[in-house]
């Protein structure tokens, strides 16, 4: 028994010393892999959105000038009518009747007057041979100018049973979708008045108004602007806006504000604007909603990453920016507006700098990573517009920072946008060095591509 045990704590220790042999310390594992690109430069327009119904630029409840029986309504509803057309017919044989009559007594009077013409005719050639009293010769005169205005009377009479006659036939005096027959032939019509008998309504289709009401907030915005010359007042020349449907991407119906009212509704604190659009198909229709879009800034160059590349530590946000020795520096910044998925930085870049843009989980503050290049498309921001004449058309009102490098980027912008901004940026800040990172990475404001 004491040999076994002397044999097996010597094969115990045996063991032991082979296991320390083969007991080394595993490889650190190499740095995480990251994307990094540089921002993008882009100059863009701030835009205000808004909700607002379409109306039509021109709207009529037709009725009928004269009274009597509908005999028929030559047309079909929901069609498109010209100007002109006519669209019911109401009885004419009265009112053709009381022309017939307002004809006569006009040759009555002209008759009358003929004869008013010669009896002066008369008495004068008697004055001049001697004949005559004076009293004879201004009757005669009176008489003839009784008769001729007797005359214009008629004719007044004629020419105004004349257009009763003409108004039996009940006709649209704009181009438009007409609605529904409202009366069917063989009712009788009120017309004359603005409490007639309604037959139908006409809407025109192009242009077509889009109504929106802007907040008292965005108004003070605007007028403070348009008081800098960093905006173009919609009072003063027409402004670019665009509309979207409710099927539609993007903002693709181009148009311009041309109307603002000239109070705020005191009950809701807004400011009714119009635009108006183009609409020669008809896809816009009266009493549609939409989304509206006008100038909220003017054009501006802007320094644009993606939305998801920015960071937040309790209230502070921040990207992560590769320093020269590969290690990671969180860089305070100033958010701007949004660009679909890019977020324009007010201040904090310089616009050089490569920053991660996927793997933020992983690129903790102060840790070294092993960067992978990539470009942003400058295609992939989203512009109202960009290019068109309307939007180049407003002007100028911020550059890029005087930190920004003066080289253009590898990759050509895109035409620009258009509209107004305040000039008074804050200045580029000096990189901020944020708490000690927690040992977990901080709460994230947008999803990691790389998760």
């Amino acid at each position: 028994m004491i040999r076994r045990s002397g044999f097996t704590i010597a094969l115990l220790a045996a063991l032991a010393a082979v296991g320390c042999d083969q007991s080394t310390k595993p490889p650190p594992p190499p740095p995480p892999t990251v994307t990094v690109a540089h921002p993008l430069r882009r100059e863009v327009v701030d835009w205000d959105e808004y909700i607002g119904h379409l109306e039509a630029k021109e709207k009529v409840d037709l009725r009928a000038r004269v009274s009597g029986y509908l005999e028929s309504a030559d047309y079909k509803e929901g069609s498109l009518v010209d100007a002109g057309t006519v669209l019911f017919k109401l009885d004419p044989k009265p009112y053709q009747a009381e022309y017939d009559r307002a004809l006569s007594e006009v040759e009555q009077a002209k008759a009358q007057a003929a004869n008013a013409a010669a009896e002066l005719v008369r008495i004068e050639n008697l004055r001049r041979s001697g004949g005559g009293s004076e009293k004879e010769y201004q009757d005669a005169r009176y008489a003839k100018m009784k008769s001729d205005a007797a005359v214009a009377a008629a004719q007044a009479a004629a020419e105004t049973a004349r257009l009763n006659v003409e108004y039996t036939q009940v006709k649209t005096l704009i181009t438009g979708r007409a609605g529904n027959k409202l009366v069917t032939p063989g009712n009788l019509i009120t017309g004359g008045t603005s409490a007639g008998t309604l037959l139908t309504t006409i809407a025109s289709i192009d242009p077509i108004y889009c109504y929106f009401d802007a907040d008292e907030g965005s108004v003070l915005k605007y007028q403070r602007l348009s008081h800098e010359k960093k905006r173009v007042s919609a009072r003063d020349e027409p402004i670019p806006c665009f509309l979207q449907l409710g099927n539609e991407d993007g903002f693709p119906h181009e148009g311009v504000v041309d109307f603002v009212d000239n109070h705020l509704d005191p009950t809701t604190g807004t400011l009714r604007a119009r635009g108006v659009f183009a609409n020669p198909q008809g896809w816009l229709q009266k009493g549609m909603f939409a989304r509206l879009r006008v100038p909220g800034s003017g054009r501006y160059q802007a320094i644009l990453v993606p939305d998801a590349a920015v960071d937040i530590n309790q209230s502070i946000k921040y990207v992560r920016v590769l320093k020269p020795d590969q290690t990671i520096e969180p860089r305070t910044v100033t958010l701007g507006a949004l660009f679909g998925q890019f977020r324009a930085i007010e201040s904090g870049l310089a616009g050089d700098e490569l920053i991660v843009i996927n793997g933020l989980q992983r690129a903790f503050p102060g840790s070294k990573v092993i960067p992978q290049q990539v470009a942003l498309d400058p295609n992939a921001v989203p512009l109202t517009a960009g290019g068109a004449a309307s939007t180049q058309a407003l002007p100028a009102t911020r550059f890029m920072p005087a930190t920004m490098p003066s080289t253009p980027p590898a990759t050509k912008p895109a035409a620009p946008n258009a509209t107004t901004r305040p000039t008074t940026q804050p200045a580029v800040a000096a990189p901020r060095t944020l708490p000690a990172p927690n040992p977990t990475p901080p709460d994230r404001g947008a999803a990691d591509d790389n998760k």
